[in-house]
């Protein structure tokens, strides 16, 4: 059965299944292509008739994870120029308004899209709740940073699908007054640049960090990225040079540059820049409420498919203290906690904490607005994954179906629903269903069987860090 819905750029067609309507692939901006690459976003054209939304639409440029990470998080390739498109999944009840989740996904800011299956909004919209995933410009095309360009491209992208859900989404029975914004890994990063940029101020109310903390870069840090891609494709460091080179070209040069970095390794990559626009210079308090956190072992997904927890020796554990500026004090804590262990897991332990649960425990400390905390602990199987970066999704989503790559065939199905609720429980009123963070920092463990709240775990670890 047929849905229709008018936009302010034109009348679509969405799909009804199982009492959810889906409309995919709505543009939210123009193809950035042509006259409008490496700017940012223009408005879409309005358009005459009744437009399909049934099918999903374009993807960002960008090439699969190398392997094995391309079988575990398999990306989404649809060809065409209109990337900068979305998609809504929304109750077919009538009424409203309903409150909004937009879900900005992950991928190093150079991979993913809205239209990954493991993303599918029917549980949300089954709950109530409409869903929105949004696609963005990714990689050298969303975030190189030029001396021709506008920065944060890929953000700014963003910003604009979040102003066409506050102009259209009450035409799919969302409340424009009630929005969430959520986001995984590098689209947690995004969602905590959105909380503190002056251009999303308003256009949001609430907000989820999945595994990802604020991270911003000078400048002159981001254009590096770019001027070791220039050296590659032979043409200058700008804007104007690169919108010459065909795209398959920019993603051959960028995968040569950035293929081998990964977030707990390091190594060059893409990074939101400090422009004092679009994300300001200096520190600033989001006043939003906040639901945020992580899983145990974030480093497994990349540590333990390439092989790098066998290959960190004792050596290189060392080393690694003395490059990342690890204190000795903090290195013999996390081994007195773990005895046996090794290496690779001592190393994996830290940078996990080092990266992620730590600066989301402070910026948890400093929020003057109601703030919740999450540990994600049930442990995959497939393997050997454990609790590792990306398990959540599909729990979240209640998909385990579109999560097998990570989760296996045998997830617990309570588990995704106990998750599911609490996410729709924040989205719907600024509360997941257990207390809020204060100094017996409550920590709430998502795990099969449940243990509930646990007030400040290894909190000893995380203090560490600060003496």
């Amino acid at each position: 059965m047929d849905a229709i819905a008018t936009t302010q750029q034109g009348r679509v067609r969405g799909r009804v299944q199982d009492g959810v309507a889906a409309f995919l692939g709505i543009p939210y901006a123009a193809a950035p292509f042509g006259v409008h690459r490496f700017r940012a976003p223009a408005p879409v054209e309005r358009w005459e008739g009744l437009r399909d939304a049934l099918d999903y639409g374009p993807t960002a440029p960008q090439l699969p994870y190398r392997p094995p990470l391309d079988q575990l998080l398999p990306d989404v390739d649809i060809p065409g120029e209109e990337c900068l498109n979305l998609n809504i999944w929304t109750p077919d009840t009538g009424g409203g308004p309903l409150p909004v989740m937009v879900w900005i996904h992950g991928g190093s800011l150079r991979n993913g899209s809205g239209a990954v299956p493991l993303y599918d909004g029917r549980a949300f919209a089954r709950d109530g709740v409409v869903l929105v995933t949004v696609n963005y410009r990714l990689g050298v095309e969303g975030f190189g940073v030029f001396p021709d360009a506008p920065d944060n491209r890929g953000l700014l992208d963003q910003i604009a699908a979040l102003t066409w859900v506050r102009e259209n989404i009450a035409a799919f029975g969302g409340d424009p007054e009630n929005v969430t914004v959520c986001g995984e890994s590098a689209g947690a990063v995004s969602t905590a640049a959105l909380m503190t940029s002056p251009r999303a101020a308003g256009l949001f109310h609430r907000a989820i960090l999945q595994s990802g903390a604020p991270q911003t870069v000078p400048r002159s840090k981001g254009a590096k990225t770019v001027r070791a891609m220039a050296k590659v494709l032979r043409v200058p460091a700008t804007a104007e040079a690169f919108a010459q080179v065909d795209p398959a070209l920019l993603l051959d040069a960028q995968t040569d540059v950035v293929g081998g970095a990964d977030p707990i390794s390091g190594g060059p990559g893409f990074h939101l820049v400090v422009d004092g626009d679009v994300v300001p210079d200096g520190p600033a308090l989001p006043v939003v409420d906040l639901l945020l956190g992580c899983n145990r072992e974030e480093y497994r997904l990349w540590f333990v498919p390439s092989g790098m927890v066998e290959r960190v020796s004792g050596l290189t554990l060392r080393l690694a203290l003395l490059k990342l500026r690890i204190p000795g004090r903090v290195a013999r804590l996390y081994r007195a906690a773990r005895p046996g262990a090794k290496p690779g897991v001592i190393l994996g332990e830290m940078a996990t904490d080092l990266l992620v649960r730590g600066p989301l425990n402070r910026l948890a400390d400093a929020r003057p607005a109601r703030t919740f905390l999450y540990e994600f602990a049930w442990r995959s199987p497939v393997l050997e994954l454990g609790a590792c970066h990306a398990l959540e999704i599909g729990f979240v989503f209640d998909n385990l179906v579109h999560g097998k790559g990570l989760t296996g065939p045998d997830a617990p199905q309570p588990l995704a629903g106990v998750m599911h609720r609490a996410w729709v429980a924040f989205a719907s009123s600024g509360d997941p269903g257990w207390p809020a963070w204060d100094t017996s920092r409550p920590v709430r463990i998502f795990d099969h069987p449940d243990p509930g709240v646990v007030l400040a775990p290894r909190h000893e670890e995380l203090r560490a860090w600060l003496q």
